[in-house]
């Protein structure tokens, strides 16, 4: 028999298994049923054996009684939670999180009910077993060379108790669903809980110093983003740019703050100088995605780290060290948050000094001379703790402990997982994901791994002509719609794109016409296509696509003087990436920069500002800076004026169920990615025609001297 440890919040197992507290079926195991505390101990100690072990179906009682009487006792016990996805230990309820299964080589290893299995000697060992025999001893101690001293007698856990503890503690196993992640990458995801649940266990921390950590990946930035987080998590507000503005703001006696943590940063850019070049980029579009008010906000808790690349990761790590207290790391699911909690947990800084807070987990120690009728897997079954708690108790602090997996299946993390460090000077917790996005429930199963950006990509141009589409994956659709136009299209997502005529990418999307592309949605996903949005290019990229004609060591040209103007936008797709989409089109059908500069003279006086109502910031900067003499700037009130959406070149998106699809102003990615040109300077190869006659003369002339 198993002891799986304390038991966990109730609540926190309806949100894992998906069922009500105490709505089984059939007789609950102890640690999901906190009522069985209440059942005397011989009470306890007959279920246990029927329900605590994993027996076959097709067993007789007395046949269990038998094997229980010949397996070996265990010498430990399990986890409370496994040390992967955080689940509570269980050992009864097999698919589900934190099943552990006896049988398997590692869990019987641990518990000590099987030997550990031997190594085989390795060759390096046996070369310098070899080496060692062939040294002359005597004459090793002539030249000095104590061996004595080469060789440690003891090695003494007091003179580096950390090291120690990290060489003879093996580590605990993982749940057979974290296992089935790791070896054979199948798994399901959890029930994801809600943000009022996330809420409620930030307000049970023991400290009075919290930190929320608002993880958001780079792959979809700001798709990822709660935009009321301050207000939804009870913290601080955010700083605005007033100098009076509080920077400390107590709710029920305790200070949370709030930082914007953007992951996977090494998806945006090859080198971090790159990455750190569109940090002003990034903090606007933050900005535009808070709202009405993301203008009066400092942002100045904006942070780009890449744990891939180790990319701003130290610095992160000082801050929660110095910081302390309570670091909880926030976000939605499948955005790095178990990958960001390996890289920044301040590792090996055990401090020998009391702690500031009290999270001492030596609550039940076990008796030094149990009972011998008691199970061992009984002794701390019953304790005190509070059922109600959605916060689960904290592990036992260690220089190294296991850290959370890292998997792209959706919902990993079943719970939330607390490691302290610095001697009890705080805490990190990672909580599992809120919903993010179905996406992966309208592809095929074993496309869904293709679904996750994991690397940087360096995407083809694709050109959209009139009547042509762009499909990803065969079930999402970009279709131009403003005649007339080219547009471009970069893939910035990991799904195949296939450029083809409108009607066979309706064909393709929806099933209906036989054409050689695969559709990797599923069947009854591709009935109910729907459109997304329709989606302006409204942000001028003039200046950055033109290259030299606008730069200073080019022309140096004037926007004014250019005959066109080229326009973009972001299609974002939730938690796969992004597709930029660019369109050059005529300065005279589209004014949509911002003209020079008014002059002084005639044309200044006759500059007035815009009555029209304001459509967005940067259409009221361009009416403010019209100069209405030119022929140009009349043209283009008129178009500022028009409701008409036909004015801007608009694409239309077409997903399953019509969601999942967002958009943000442009990044210009393909420049910082795109493929660098070969070289032209250098010199060409000679031709080898006129070197063949060269030698063939001069062969011949040595024949006619030779005769």
């Amino acid at each position: 028999m198993i002891r799986t440890g304390r038991t966990l919040s109730s609540r926190w197992l309806g949100s894992v298994f998906g069922i009500e507290r105490c709505s089984f079926h059939t007789r609950p195991p102890l640690f999901l049923c906190p009522a069985l505390r209440q059942a005397p101990l011989q009470r306890v100690q007959q279920i246990l054996p029927r329900k605590l072990h994993v027996q076959a179906a097709a067993q007789t009682q007395a046949a269990e009684v038998e094997q229980l009487e010949t397996v070996k006792q265990p010498i430990k016990q399990l986890p409370a939670q496994c040390t992967g996805c955080g689940a509570p230990s269980q050992t009864t309820i097999p698919g589900q999180p934190g099943y552990f299964d006896v049988n398997r080589r590692a869990v019987a290893e641990y518990l000590g009910i099987a030997a550990p299995r031997s190594q085989p000697p390795r060759k390096i060992d046996k070369a310098v077993e070899n080496a060692l025999l062939g040294l002359d001893l005597d004459e090793l101690e002539r030249q000095g060379v104590d061996l004595k001293t080469l060789v440690r007698d003891d090695p003494g856990p007091a003179s580096d108790p950390d090291l120690a503890a990290v060489a003879n503690t093996n580590p605990p196993p993982i749940c057979e669903r974290c296992h089935n992640l790791v070896h054979h990458g199948t798994g399901s995801p959890i029930f994801h809980p809600s943000v009022e649940s996330l809420r409620e266990t930030i307000l049970e921390s023991p400290y009075k110093y919290n930190h929320v950590y608002h993880v958001l990946d780079a792959a979809d930035f700001p798709m990822s983003l709660l935009p009321r987080i301050a207000q939804l998590m009870e913290a601080m507000p955010l700083r605005s740019h007033n100098r009076r503005s509080r920077n400390a703001k107590y709710y029920a006696n305790k200070k949370t703050e709030v930082s914007f943590i953007i992951t996977r940063a090494d998806l945006l850019g090859a080198t971090k100088e790159d990455v750190d070049h569109l940090l002003p980029y990034l903090r606007e579009t933050l900005r535009d995605a808070l709202g009405r008010n993301g203008d009066r906000v400092r942002l100045g808790n904006l942070k780009c780290v890449s744990a891939k690349r180790g990319w701003w990761t130290q610095s992160l790590k000082e801050d929660i060290y110095q910081r302390g207290g309570g670091g909880w790391l926030v976000g939605k699911a499948n955005v790095g948050k178990s990958n960001l909690f390996s890289a920044v947990f301040p590792k090996g800084r055990m401090v020998d000094k009391p702690p500031k807070h009290d999270i001492s987990v030596d609550l039940f120690p076990a008796p030094d001379a149990p009972d011998k009728q008691t199970p061992a897997y009984m002794e701390d079954y019953v304790d005190e703790m509070n059922d109600y708690s959605l916060l689960p108790p904290v592990q036992p602090e260690t220089p190294y402990p296991a850290m959370p997996l890292v998997s792209p299946l959706p919902g990993t993390t079943a719970s939330p997982i607390r490691l302290a460090f610095g001697g009890g000077k705080g805490e990190l917790i990672d909580l599992p994901g809120l919903p993010r996005s179905d996406l992966e429930t309208h592809v095929q199963e074993e496309h869904r791994g293709s679904l996750v950006m994991r690397n940087r990509l360096r995407p083809a141009q694709q050109v959209l002509a009139p009547g042509k589409s762009l499909l990803l994956g065969g079930f999402i659709r970009i279709t131009p719609r403003t005649p007339d136009v080219v547009f471009l299209a970069y893939n910035f997502t990991p799904l195949k794109e296939h450029v083809t005529s409108t009607a066979k990418a309706i064909g393709v999307q929806e099933r209906t016409d036989p054409v050689n592309v695969e559709n990797i949605a599923l069947p009854e996903a591709s009935e109910n296509i729907k459109l997304a949005g329709s989606y302006q290019l409204h942000h001028d990229v003039t200046k950055k696509r033109t290259g030299p004609l606008t730069s200073k060591s080019g022309l140096d040209l004037p926007l004014e003087k250019l005959p066109f103007r080229v326009l973009a936008v972001d299609i974002l797709i939730e938690g796969c990436g992004w597709v930029e989409i660019v369109a050059q089109v005529s300065k005279r059908r589209f004014p949509v920069s911002t003209p020079s500069p008014t002059l002084p003279g005639p044309k200044a006086q006759s500059a007035r500002p815009s009555r029209v109502p304001e459509k967005n910031g940067e259409q009221h900067e361009l009416l403010q800076s019209l100069d209405l003499s030119d022929p140009d700037a009349l043209e283009a009130e008129k178009f500022l004026q028009s409701d008409s959406s036909e004015s801007w070149p608009v694409v239309d998106v077409f997903t399953p169920e019509g969601r999942y699809v967002s958009s943000r102003r442009p990044l210009n990615a393909w420049l910082i990615n795109k493929p660098k040109a070969s070289a032209s300077g250098n010199r060409p190869r000679r031709s080898m025609r006129f070197a063949k006659k060269r030698d063939k003369e001069a062969r011949r002339r040595s024949s006619q001297m030779e005769g």
